[in-house]
This record gives structure tokens, C-alpha cells and sequence, in this order.
């Protein structure tokens, strides 16, 4: 014991002689490898190695007895956030706001839209075609390229919307483009994918973006924006209402749908049907207490959770963590979330606060939604929590959006955007 206490003085000794300029090289090294905003970096890594090791203590219960198949998840989450890492360095590097209204833009606009009718001929999962699938040794790939469809949105709307000096232009003429590549988009991944929830996440996101940009032919439609917006959120409130069980029962949709709003309003009517997962995340969120059970203890991902180290990781993570951990998760998102609206404040140019306030809503839609969903405040989502759910797609997708970002933040430090 004494050996231990000696030894941990001695690295504790060398760790305070270390110069100054070491320290400073050290944080120059992380904002030169992946941006400029350094706070922003550290939430993203948190974020994703936290991630990584959540991921890999939730799918104890799915691997049970399978050592090798609980090594190859953790594995190839850890894959997929190295290369999320290479991607958000990437495009901090080499994104420049001018690229966006090349044509070298419109192909990859076109080449977004390939791709996703390309899902359709992979095999569906849950009923829904919105992965590209590709084999691997003890292991299989999936790509969602609707994730990456959100990042070409906001870019898209950025490009044809923000910073128009032809104050004559119509609305016609500003926004036939970007609404009718949007359209074609949401009318793919809807009818086409079957992936509802992707497309609803788009739009939320698109609806916010579009509210940015101050050109005259845009007021009248950011004002209905604005009203459609708020009936929606009214919507859903009244849905997950008790009011709104009879409404939602009276009508016309698949059983499975309304299911998703009835348990929602009540998961203990079907505890042991429609409402057993959402009903373990509960029992999960109650059982973690203050500081929870330890992490790796939980119980509940060991009794046929489903989606334990996906949509409902959360749950997981407070049961293994307390109220602390989750504390700590909602911190480190939050910090980057400010960060981004800080600067999208202070910069001028539209299209760069288009991309930035586009990022951050990313991230806070996706949490709303899955926040929301496994503790039965909205209906069931399907979406991930970033950086948290085991995932490739919206790992990647979300670090090359935040590279996009901190591009954008590295410009307007060097005078090249205000």
C-alpha cells in the first residue's frame, strides 16, 4: 500500500513540474487536430469515449454468455467514433463557406438523394429500408445515410438562403431550390426509407434554420413557420395528454402508431406488451437513485431490455450512474449547445449562423426527442442520443457537423468571416 502511495506522489511531483509551455502545446495540439473552439472539443470526446464505454456496459445484458459479440459492439463503436473524429478534423481543416455555393455543392446535393433510394435495396429493419449494409467478418456494417441528409440540409438552406444582397428576389425565386431539394429529401426518406422519425428530425431542424435569414420575401413565411411550429408543439401536448387518449383512439391510424402515443400517456395499461420497454426504463430511472448502482451493475439491461445500449441507453446509464450521471451527460451537452449559440450570435454572416444554430439544433432535437421518449414525456422516437447510443451513422454525422462548425468558428477568428 505504501509502494502505491509513493509511487502515485512521484507521478503526482512530475505532473506538477511540467513547464507551462508544455501545458499550452498540449491544448494548441487539440485545437490544431480538430478545430478552434477548445470546449467544444472536450464535450465531443467526452461525449463520444463516455459513449463508447456506455455502449459497451449496456450490451453486457444482449451478450450475455458471448464474449466475442460483446467485444466486436464495443469495437466497432470505437471504429466508427475514431473515424467520426478523422472526419470532424477533416472538415475543420478544409470546409470554407464559398464551397457551398459551387456547383460542385449541387452534385453532392444530387449524390444525397442516389444514395438514399440505394437503401432501398438493402434489407429493412423494423420495416423501415434506411441503412446501407455492408458484411464484414463477425460483424456487419450499416451506414444511415438519412443522418448525414440532416448536415446537407441546414447546408442547403445556408447556400440559397443566407446572405442574399438582391434585395428584388421573390420568394419563388429564393427558395424553389432548397424547399424542393428539402421535399424530395423528406419524400424519400418518408415514403421510400418508411423512416419517420429521420424525417421529422429533419424538418424540426430545417423549421428553425429557416427562420435565420432577414431577407424581405422571407418574413411572411418565417411568421407561418413560426405559428406552424407552435401548433405542432401544442399538438403533441395535448396528445400525450389524458384528454388526448379518446382523440388518438378515434383515429385512423395503424395500431402500431397509436400504441406509441398510448403508452406514452400510459405505458401500465400494456405493461407487458407495447409498454414493456418504456415501463424497464423506468424502473431503471428509479432504481439508479442519487448516485446509482455502479457502473456495470444494472440490473435491468439483463432482463430482455430491449434496445438497452440504443434508445434506451439513458436509462441505463442513470440506473449504472444516479441522477449525478445524468447531471453530468445533460452538462457536457449543454456546454457544447451554449458554445455554438454563442457564436452564433456574435457572427454576422447568415449562412455561418445558419450552420451553426443548424448544429446545435441537430443535437438538441435528437436529445428532446430521445430524453423525452424513454421517460414518457413524447411518444417513442427511434432516435439515438448523440454520442451516447451505439450507432456508426450518427456518431460520424454528428463529429462531421461539429467539424463543419468549428470551421466556421476558426474563420471568423481569422477575419475571414464577421
Amino acid at each position: 500500500m505504501a509502494y502505491k502511495l509513493t509511487k502515485t506522489a512521484v507521478v503526482c511531483a512530475r505532473i506538477n513540474r511540467m513547464k507551462k509551455k508544455d501545458k499550452i502545446r498540449l491544448i494548441d495540439f487539440l485545437k490544431l487536430s480538430a478545430g478552434c473552439d477548445i470546449w467544444i472539443l472536450l464535450a465531443i470526446l467526452l461525449l463520444s469515449l463516455g459513449g463508447t464505454v456506455m455502449i459497451g456496459s449496456a450490451s453486457m445484458g444482449l451478450n450475455i454468455g458471448n464474449s466475442l459479440s460483446l467485444a466486436v459492439t464495443v469495437v466497432k463503436q470505437l471504429v466508427f467514433v475514431v473515424a467520426g473524429y478523422f472526419m470532424m478534423c477533416f472538415a475543420s481543416h478544409h470546409f470554407r463557406i464559398h464551397q457551398i455555393t459551387g456547383s460542385g455543392f449541387v452534385s453532392v446535393m444530387f449524390l444525397m438523394e442516389g444514395v438514399l433510394l440505394a437503401c432501398r435495396l438493402f434489407i429493412p429493419a423494423g420495416g423501415a429500408y434506411a441503412w446501407i449494409r455492408i458484411p464484414f467478418p463477425y460483424a456487419e456494417i450499416t451506414i444511415q445515410p438519412s443522418e448525414f441528409t440532416k448536415i446537407i440540409a441546414v447546408l442547403i438552406l445556408a447556400a440559397y438562403l443566407g446572405d442574399s444582397r438582391r434585395r428584388n428576389r421573390t420568394f419563388v425565386e429564393m427558395c424553389r431550390v432548397p424547399v424542393g431539394m428539402i421535399l424530395i429529401y423528406l419524400f424519400t426518406i418518408i415514403f421510400v426509407q418508411k423512416d419517420f422519425g429521420s424525417a421529422a428530425v429533419m424538418l424540426m431542424i430545417c423549421f428553425v434554420v429557416a427562420l435565420i435569414p432577414k431577407h424581405p420575401s422571407l418574413k411572411k413565411a418565417q411568421k407561418v413557420f413560426s405559428v406552424l411550429f407552435g401548433i405542432g408543439v401544442a399538438a403533441v401536448v395535448f396528445l400525450i395528454s389524458p384528454y388526448g387518449m379518446k382523440f388518438i383512439e378515434s383515429l385512423p391510424l395503424m395500431t402500431y402508431q397509436k400504441n406509441r402515443f398510448l403508452s406514452a400517456i400510459n405505458p401500465f395499461i400494456d405493461q407487458y406488451g407495447d409498454g414493456y420497454q418504456l415501463v424497464n426504463g423506468l424502473i431503471s430511472f428509479a432504481t439508479g437513485g442519487m448516485f446509482g448502482v455502479g457502473f456495470g451493475k444494472s440490473i435491468q439491461k439483463y432482463t430482455n431490455f430491449p434496445a438497452a445500449n440504443t434508445d434506451f441507453i439513458l436509462a441505463v446509464l442513470v440506473e449504472e450512474t444516479g441522477f449525478v450521471g445524468f447531471l453530468g451527460l445533460m452538462g457536457l451537452y449543454t456546454l457544447l449547445i451554449v458554445r455554438l449559440f454563442l457564436y452564433a450570435n456574435r457572427i454576422r454572416s447568415e449562412r455561418a449562423k445558419m450552420i451553426l444554430v443548424g448544429t446545435a439544433m441537430y443535437f438538441m432535437v435528437h436529445i428532446f426527442l430521445n430524453v423525452g421518449g424513454v421517460t414518457g414525456l413524447i411518444p417513442l422516437t427511434g432516435v439515438p442520443l448523440p454520442l451516447m447510443s451505439a450507432g456508426g451513422s450518427s456518431a460520424m454525422s454528428m463529429m462531421f457537423a461539429v467539424g463543419i462548425a468549428q470551421a466556421v468558428i476558426s474563420q471568423y477568428h481569422k477575419g475571414e468571416i464577421e
